[in-house]
Order: C-alpha cells, then structure tokens, then sequence
C-alpha cells in the first residue's frame, strides 16, 4: 500500500441536508418576520442560526480527522493540529444516552481531549478506532 492515509469527516449527504434545513428555516423566518411574531421569529432566528453553524462547520472542517504511519490530524476552525503517535493516547468510549450506547472515539493530547462520534467521523467509531490502531502499529519510512 503506497499511500496508506485515511481521512474520516461528516457525511456529504448529512452536510447537504443541513444547508437544505437553513435555507427552508431563513424561508420560514422571513414569514415569521413579516407576520409581526416576534418570540416566533426570535425561536426561528436561533434555529436558523444553529442549522447554519453546523452545516459550516461540517463544509470548512473536512477532513475532521486524518491519520498515517506517522500521526494524526485534527481539523478545527481554528486551523488543524498535527500530532505524532507518541503524543496522543486514543481510546473507543462508550456512553449511555437515551437508554443506548454511544461510542466515540476520544484522542487525548497533553491537556486537551477531542471526542469524535459517528456524525464528525462519518463513520463507525469502531471502525474508526480499529483503522486509527492499525496505522499507529505500522511502521512508517522517513525516507
């Protein structure tokens, strides 16, 4: 395998319906607006600003995560973060939520703690783990 690089980021398809989603929410707002209903233009405002802010999060930050023989990188709106192997510690978490688990995939670094589930990766954090174990195991030319 020449290139053995893989990249995780939220889906295409759930990115799209989000922008779907602030663009039919900026509709609604604009007859909210003009309707005079101010606490329902206040609710749809905040609705529409979270739809927004979240499908450009997931437009800007692609890949969320990447990795390789010789690290990781974690993809931010504040720019990406490079680490090496032997600065990072990865783990598959798991969390009760709504009576089901829920598993993520944490990387600690230092002081800081990014958690990544399935809607970030676009993928199962199983996988994700798996894929991220086998990378850190395979030796990497410096050549």
């Amino acid at each position: 395998m020449d290139n053995p690089t893989r990249a995780w980021a939220p889906r295409p398809g759930l990115v799209g319906v989000g922008w779907v989603l602030t663009v039919i929410s900026a509709c609604a707002l604009t007859g909210i607006v003009l309707s005079g209903d101010r606490p329902g233009s206040l609710l749809l405002g905040v609705i529409t600003i979270a739809f927004a802010a979240l499908s450009l999060h997931g437009t800007v930050v692609r890949p969320r995560l990447a990795a390789d023989p010789s690290g990781i990188r974690l993809r931010t709106l504040g720019g990406t973060r490079v680490l090496r192997w032997s600065e990072v510690v990865v783990r598959l978490a798991t969390t009760k939520r709504y009576g089901r688990d829920a598993w993520t995939v944490e990387i600690e670094s230092g002081d800081r703690l990014t958690v990544l589930g399935w809607v970030e990766l676009g993928a199962d954090p199983h996988d994700v783990h798996d894929e991220l174990v086998r990378l850190r195991q395979t030796p990497h030319s410096t050549g």
